[in-house]
């Protein structure tokens, strides 16, 4: 049951309808007015009501989501509910559940600054450096073949160097070059400057838009690995033009620097190809939402379904 139906809320009843593996189902809300949005169920009253609606319908959780939460919320007859045996959350904690992403919508610095789980454990973190290390030393024994028919089809394809470095922010802001086998025509960026890669790219190679599809220019990073400067799983690091930008237009963006970056991540399994700033903010999502649950179980899932999309050639970006 949602005590209160803004937007947020609107947004987790949907995908919750979308998604019956998460489990939940709307049984209704209480809010100020009622809403045109029939995925949250029928309105129940009024929020100063909660008191006599919950006994009549029993819900497993009331998530709290009132925009406006000064003077509206029923904060005694809440406690009332919790000290009897009630679930309360926030929103912002349902849609975690719900959607696999921190809504930056209900994220406040003092939220951060209080909590618990504001970044992975540290045993977490030294656990998976050490299995980064190992799977990137055995991938690249296992990949050397590969590695060589790639080298040879990028350099007999296209004018230019067989490897791209290029600057991208690391660990707490540490800046690296990153290693690709190259993917476009030399001299792309010569007349535009740094420019996000777009659906379709007319920069890309035709070869090297078969390497970006099956992912296999993202194998030379296995060295940005054992060199420390990335995780298998992580973030991905993003140019330092780009993150000045965004750092300066997205509010949390800078946080994502506080583990490392990864040749693959929960975002990128999660969230289709993007090149606009609300895409960047949806993948900022997950990437926080990783940062708070990051261990080897949620390390090994995205690896998994990282291997099927090498495989079958689609899904991530």
């Amino acid at each position: 049951m949602f005590l209160g139906a803004n937007e947020l809320v609107c947004e987790i009843a949907l995908q919750m309808k979308a998604k019956p593996q998460t489990g939940f189902l709307t049984v209704g809300y209480l809010a100020p007015v009622e809403v045109d949005c029939a995925d949250l169920g029928p309105y129940l009253g009024q929020v100063s009501q909660i008191r006599e609606v919950y006994p009549g319908v029993q819900p497993a959780l009331i998530a709290v989501g009132l925009t406006e939460q000064r003077g509206q919320l029923p904060i005694y007859d809440l406690l009332e509910l919790r000290l009897s045996g009630a679930q309360i959350q926030e929103v912002g904690a349902l849609y975690e559940l719900v959607t696999g992403r921190v809504s930056l919508r209900t994220l406040r610095p003092s939220t951060l600054v209080f909590s618990d789980a504001i970044g992975p454990e540290r045993f977490n973190v030294i656990l998976q450096k050490i299995y980064s290390f190992l799977i990137a030393a055995v991938g690249l024994v296992l990949t050397l073949p590969i590695l060589v028919l790639v080298a040879l089809a990028v350099r007999i394809t296209s004018p230019g160097p067989i490897f791209y470095r290029q600057n991208r922010v690391g660990f707490r802001g540490h800046v690296f070059p990153v290693l690709k086998f190259r993917s476009m025509y030399m001299d792309a960026e010569a007349r535009t400057g740094a420019v996000w890669a777009v659906k379709d790219d007319p920069r890309i190679t035709p070869v090297g838009r078969w390497l970006r599809r099956l992912r296999l220019d993202e194998l030379p990073q296995l060295l940005n690995v054992l060199r420390g400067e990335m995780a298998i799983v992580g973030p991905r690091p993003e140019r330092p033009e780009f993150v000045k930008t965004l750092t300066e237009k997205i509010p949390f963006y800078g946080q994502r620097h506080f583990v490392k970056p990864g040749i693959t991540g929960w975002a990128q399994i999660n969230h289709k190809y993007g090149d606009t700033v609300q895409d960047t903010i949806t993948k900022l999502e997950f990437d926080l939402y990783y940062l708070k649950n990051l261990t080897l179980s949620m390390d090994l899932y995205i690896m998994f379904h990282t291997a099927k999309v090498m495989l079958l050639s689609r899904g991530s970006q």
